[in-house]
C-alpha cells in the first residue's frame, strides 16, 4: 500500500488544497487564527519546494456569521449571502496578511458552477490559472457565495475543489476536514468501523461506506468528498482526504507518510473536453434512448442515431449537453446534441436517411457524435 502511494506522490508538481470551514473556524463560527496560520505556513513551505499550489477555501460564510454576531448559521439563501459578503474579504485579506509574511503572493479567484459549465468561461478560467501560477501566485478559490443561486451552486467545496483540480491538471487534490479520513461505516456511530488507507477505485461498496457525516458549520459530508473523489481521479488526480488538524499535514502526505485515505488516479484519465462533458456541465435536457444504442454507446462506443431515441424531455438547442437516459431512467451519460429538442422530437426513432425528408434540412446523420459523448457507465 505504501509503496503504491509514495509510486503516486513522488512527482507532484501541482497540488490543490481544500479546507473546509470545519477545520478553519470554531465552533462560534470565528476564524480559528492558529489554525488558519498553520495552513498558510505549511501550503508556503510546500511552494518552497518548487510545488505550485492552489487553496481552495471555505470559511466567508463562517466569517461572516462570526463578525455579524449570529448565533447559528443562516438558513435562507439570501442571508448566506449577506454573511458570505461580509465574511470574504475578511478571510481573504487574513489570507493575504498571513501569505505576504512567508514572502507569497495571493490571488482571489470566485466561481460559480456556471463558470464551469460554460465551455469558453471554463477556457478562461484555465488560462487565468495557468497565468497566476507561472507568476508563482497561490490562487485562493472560493464559491462565489455572495452571488449564487441554488441553480448555480456547486453546494459544497469538496465538488468544486475537484473541478479545480480537473481544470488545472492537478497531480494531486487534498481535503483538508475534520476527520482522519474514510471508514468502512461511520466511526461515529460504529466503534468498530475500520479505517481504509487506500482506494484503488471507488466502487459502490466505498461509496456506501461514505454514509453522510457532517459539521454544522459545513455543508459536504463524507459523500460529498467520495463524489469529489469521482470527478478529480477520472481527470488524472490523486486525491486524499485527511484531517487537517494535523501540525505538518501537507509535508508528510508528499513524503509519502500513510495518513489519511488516498485515491488513485485512473490509470486512463478521461480526455479534458470529456471531462468538462461528464462532470462540468449541468445538461438542458434529457434523451431516453433503448437498449440497442445503449449498447451501442457503452459497449461499442458509437454515435447516437435517431433510430436508438425513444423520448426527449427539456428544450434545448443544438450545440448545448444534453443527458442520455437508459430504458430505466438510469443516467448513463452526456453528449453535445447535434439538433435542437423540437427537431429530434420530430425525427426520433427515424433511420438517419429520413432526417432531411422530415426536417426539410439534414447537418448531420447523427444526433450526438461518438467524439462529443462520455458514457457514465
Amino acid at each position: 500500500m505504501n509503496k503504491n502511494r509514495k509510486e503516486h506522490l513522488k512527482n507532484v508538481k501541482r497540488i490543490v488544497v481544500k479546507v473546509g470551514t470545519s477545520t478553519l473556524t470554531h465552533s462560534t463560527g470565528l476564524l480559528n487564527l492558529n489554525r488558519i496560520e498553520n495552513l498558510v505556513r505549511q501550503l508556503s513551505d510546500v511552494h518552497n519546494r518548487g510545488i505550485e499550489v492552489i487553496l481552495v477555501s471555505s470559511g466567508a460564510i463562517g466569517a461572516g456569521i462570526g463578525k455579524l454576531g449570529l448565533k447559528e448559521k443562516p438558513k435562507t439563501i439570501p442571508q448566506k449571502q449577506a454573511a458570505a459578503a461580509v465574511g470574504q474579504g475578511i478571510l481573504l485579506h487574513m489570507y493575504e496578511k498571513l501569505f505576504s509574511e512567508y514572502g507569497k503572493i495571493a490571488a482571489q479567484i470566485l466561481l460559480t458552477r456556471e463558470d464551469i459549465s460554460d465551455r469558453t468561461r471554463f477556457l478562461n478560467a484555465t488560462n487565468t490559472f495557468y497565468a497566476l501560477l507561472e507568476q508563482g501566485v497561490i490562487p485562493i478559490v472560493n464559491e462565489n457565495d455572495a452571488i449564487v443561486v441554488d441553480e448555480i451552486k456547486f453546494g459544497d467545496n469538496d465538488t468544486l475543489s475537484a473541478m479545480v483540480a480537473s481544470l488545472v491538471n492537478a497531480d494531486l487534490l487534498v481535503l483538508l476536514t475534520d476527520i482522519d479520513g474514510l471508514y468502512d461505516s461511520n466511526p461515529k456511530t460504529n466503534p468498530d468501523a475500520k479505517f481504509i488507507h487506500y482506494v484503488d477505485n471507488i466502487t459502490d461498496e466505498i461509496v456506501g461506506a461514505a454514509g453522510d457525516t457532517g459539521s454544522s458549520l459545513g455543508t459536504g459530508g463524507m459523500i460529498t468528498k467520495i463524489n469529489a473523489g469521482k470527478i478529480a481521479t477520472s481527470s488524472g488526480s490523486s486525491m486524499i482526504i485527511v484531517n487537517g488538524d494535523a501540525p505538518n499535514v501537507l509535508n508528510d502526505i508528499l513524503d509519502g507518510k500513510e495518513i489519511g485515505t488516498f485515491f488513485k488516479a485512473t490509470a486512463h484519465p478521461l480526455q479534458a473536453k470529456k471531462h468538462w462533458m461528464a462532470f462540468g456541465t449541468k445538461p438542458s435536457g434529457n434523451i431516453t434512448i433503448d437498449n440497442g444504442a445503449e449498447k451501442a454507446l457503452i459497449e461499442n462506443h458509437k454515435s447516437l442515431l435517431p433510430k436508438g431515441i425513444v423520448s426527449i424531455s427539456g428544450t434545448f438547442s443544438e450545440g448545448e449537453v444534453i443527458s442520455i437516459l437508459n430504458t430505466k431512467n438510469e443516467e448513463i451519460g452526456h453528449g453535445i446534441i447535434n439538433y435542437n429538442s423540437s427537431d429530434i422530437n420530430t425525427i426520433k426513432g427515424l433511420d438517419s436517411s429520413e432526417i432531411e425528408e422530415k426536417l426539410g434540412y439534414k447537418n448531420y446523420d447523427v444526433v450526438i457524435h461518438a467524439n462529443n459523448l462520455v458514457t457514465l457507465k
